[in-house]
């Protein structure tokens, strides 16, 4: 059964990585860095048979030239995006990608909003969001809109409970902060924040998270669920676009 691990990389960023002993290979999810899959291929005896880029941003393609001078064979999955490079297969909405080593299959979803080109990868039980879902949060938007990214994110959260949040950043915590002030009675939201307060004292990920636990937690996948005058900014009657608009503007502004 192949094992997942979360790799610290950069400032807060995660490399996550799906290894399997028994075949020896093993697939990385958006290396910002080379030298942390390196370290933890060799820790495994694995070898890099695959790696999986959501987006453009050097933080989360940064590392693949490295990885490819180690392991020349890796096939390449990234959006169809001239800004990414080193590309074996570029992939859209409804592709499939279906690895033999380590075993696993995952279909690729567009995801717009961070980014224009943003694309997710689930199967396995896994979600690999990069930069348009996180642990109680969503990204900010650089290139998509409002409408765009909240799209994406019902996308996501109609997803299997079940499914394990992969995203690519430790964010908890900030985002636990912004969430109780929109939120300060959401009982699962209070929970989530304090496990994962325990969890970074013990220098573990808060991730992966459960997409059951951010539709009941996450606040930009509650907007039909809070009321507006809870979101500085959102005037009474607001249409859910509006009101996620100004939920993220409002995150965007908010201290730490």
């Amino acid at each position: 059964m192949p094992q997942l691990r979360a790799l610290p990389a950069l400032r807060d960023n995660y490399i996550w990585m799906l290894a399997d002993a028994a075949s020896g290979c093993a697939l990385v999810v958006d290396p910002g860095e080379a030298r942390p899959v390196l370290s933890a291929l060799a820790q495994s005896g694995c070898r890099l048979t695959a790696i999986l880029l959501t987006h453009h941003h050097p933080d989360h393609i940064g590392g693949t030239a490295g990885l490819l001078a180690r392991f020349p064979e890796a096939v390449v999955f990234a959006p169809h995006d001239e800004r990414i490079g080193l590309v074996t297969r570029r992939v859209g909405e409804g592709d499939r990608i279906a690895l033999a080593a380590p075993s696993a299959q995952f279909e690729v979803i567009e995801v717009p909003g961070h980014t224009r080109t943003h694309i997710a990868y689930h199967g396995e039980g896994l979600l690999f969001c990069g930069d348009t879902l996180f642990s109680l949060g969503c990204g900010r938007l650089f290139e998509g809109t409002p409408a765009q990214m909240l799209a994406s994110l019902d996308r996501l959260a109609a997803l299997p409970g079940n499914t394990q949040v992969c995203c690519g950043h430790e964010y908890t915590l900030a985002n636990a902060a912004f969430a109780l002030t929109v939120e300060p009675d959401n009982a699962v939201l209070r929970t989530r924040e304090e496990t994962a307060r325990a969890l970074r004292r013990s220098g573990l990920p808060t991730l992966p998270s459960l997409i059951d636990g951010e539709r009941a937690a996450n606040p930009f996948l509650r907007v039909d669920a809070i009321a507006a005058a809870r979101i500085p900014g959102a005037a009474e009657g607001a249409d859910r676009v509006a009101r996620f608009a100004a939920l993220r503007l409002a995150k965007d502004h908010f201290p730490g």
